[in-house]
C-alpha cells in the first residue's frame, strides 16, 4: 500500500510548484468555508471588473488612451449598477410584497381546484386527507407571514450592510480597473520567480473567466429583458419579478431553468386558470428557454467555458453546499479553475508516456 502511494506521489507531486499549488487550493477552500461571506463582495467586484475591463479594452482598441477607456467603462458600470439597484430592485420588491398578499387567495383557488379530487379519485385521496393537507398549507402560509414580518424587522442591520456594499463594490471595481497590473505584480511577488504551472493556469483562467463573465452578463440581460417584455405583453402579473427570476436563472445552468418554471406557471395558472392565455404563456416561456439554450448560449459561449453538464451540476451542488448562494453564483468559474488545474498539472515522464500510449 505504501509503495502504491509513493508511486502516485512521485507521479503527480515530483515538482515543488505542484505542492505549492495544492497548498494554495487548500487555503482557498478553507477561506471559502470560513469567511466566504466576507470575501463575496471582493469576488463579485472582481467579476464586475472583468466585465468593465472588456469594454475598456475595446475602447483602447479604437485608439482611446488607457486612462480614458478605463474611465468610460467605469462610468458605464456605475450607471448600470445604480440604475439596476435604485430602479429595478424597488419595483421587484413591491411586486414581491403584492405576491405575498395574494397567497391566501391563491390557496383558496387551490382548495377549490383540489376539492373535486376525492369525488373523482376516492381510492387515492379522501376528503379527510385533503383537509389535512389544506390545513397544513394554511398554517405554513401564516407562519411565512409572521416570519416575513420578523425578518423585516431583524433585517434593518442587514440593510445597512447592503448600503455599505453599494459603496464598497463600486470602489473595489474602480481600483481593480485602475491598478490591475500593480495588483497582479504585488500578488506575484509572493510566488516563486519560476512558476510555469501557475502561469499556464492563470492564462487559461484569465481568458475563460472573462469570457464567461461577459457572456453570462449579456445572457442575463437579454433573457431577463425578453421575458419581462413578453410577460408584460401577455398581461401577466408580477412581470418584472418573474422576468428577473428568469434572467437570474441562467446563472445556474439546467437547474435554474427547472426551478424558475414553477413560479411562472403558478402565477399564470392562478391568474387565468386553464385557459388560452395560460397556454400562450406556457408556449412563449418554452420558446424563450429554447432560444436561450439553442441560439443565445452557443453565440455567447462558443469560445468560453466548455464543461460537461454533469460537471456543472456537481459544481453547483458542491460549491452551493459549502458557500451557499455565492457558491452557486461562482460554481462554474470555480469548476473552470479546477479543470484548468487538472489540464496543466505536471506529470512525470512515465505518466506522460502512459497518457500518450492511451
Amino acid at each position: 500500500m505504501l509503495k502504491i502511494f509513493e508511486k502516485w506521489y512521485r507521479r503527480y507531486f515530483f515538482e515543488e510548484e505542484s505542492i505549492l499549488l495544492l497548498v494554495l487550493l487548500a487555503v482557498a477552500l478553507v477561506l471559502l468555508m470560513t469567511i466566504g461571506d466576507i470575501l463575496a463582495p471582493v469576488l463579485a467586484a472582481i467579476v464586475l471588473a472583468y466585465l468593465a475591463q472588456g469594454l475598456a479594452a475595446r475602447l483602447q482598441g479604437l485608439g482611446l488612451p488607457e486612462w480614458l477607456g478605463v474611465l468610460i467603462s467605469y462610468l458605464v458600470f456605475v450607471g448600470v449598477f445604480f440604475g439596476v439597484t435604485l430602479g429595478l430592485v424597488p419595483l421587484v420588491w413591491r411586486q414581491m410584497l403584492s405576491l405575498a398578499g395574494e397567497l391566501p387567495r391563491m390557496l383558496e383557488q387551490v382548495q377549490q381546484f383540489l376539492g373535486v379530487l376525492p369525488e373523482r379519485y376516492p381510492n387515492i385521496i379522501t376528503k379527510e386527507q385533503l383537509g389535512q393537507v389544506i390545513d397544513a398549507a394554511q398554517s405554513e402560509i401564516a407562519g411565512l407571514g409572521q416570519t416575513a414580518v420578523t425578518r423585516t424587522l431583524a433585517s434593518i442591520p442587514g440593510l445597512f450592510i447592503v448600503l455599505v456594499y453599494m459603496i464598497l463594490i463600486p470602489m473595489l471595481v474602480f481600483f481593480f480597473l485602475k491598478d490591475r497590473k500593480q495588483i497582479l505584480q504585488w500578488l506575484g511577488s509572493f510566488l516563486p520567480q519560476r512558476r510555469p504551472l501557475l502561469r499556464q493556469i492563470w492564462l487559461e483562467m484569465d481568458i475563460q473567466v472573462a469570457n464567461y463573465a461577459r457572456g453570462k452578463a449579456l445572457e442575463v440581460i437579454v433573457v431577463g429583458a425578453v421575458s419581462y417584455f413578453a410577460f408584460a405583453w401577455l398581461g401577466l402579473n408580477y412581470a418584472a419579478l418573474l422576468g428577473l427570476l428568469v434572467g437570474l436563472s441562467v446563472i445556474i445552468p439546467y437547474i435554474g431553468a427547472v426551478l424558475v418554471t414553477l413560479p411562472v406557471v403558478a402565477v399564470g395558472f392562478f391568474q387565468w386558470g386553464i385557459s388560452s392565455e395560460f397556454y400562450w404563456l406556457f408556449a412563449v416561456y418554452l420558446v424563450i428557454q429554447a432560444l436561450d439554450g439553442n441560439v443565445l448560449v452557443p453565440l455567447l459561449f462558443s469560445e468560453a467555458v466548455n464543461l460537461h453538464p454533469v460537471a456543472i451540476i456537481l459544481a453547483v451542488l458542491f460549491f452551493g453546499g459549502i458557500w451557499g448562494l455565492w457558491g452557486v453564483f461562482f460554481a462554474i468559474p470555480l469548476a473552470t479553475l479546477i479543470k484548468a488545474i487538472l489540464n496543466a498539472w505536471p506529470r512525470s515522464d512515465a505518466e506522460a508516456v502512459e497518457a500518450a500510449a492511451d
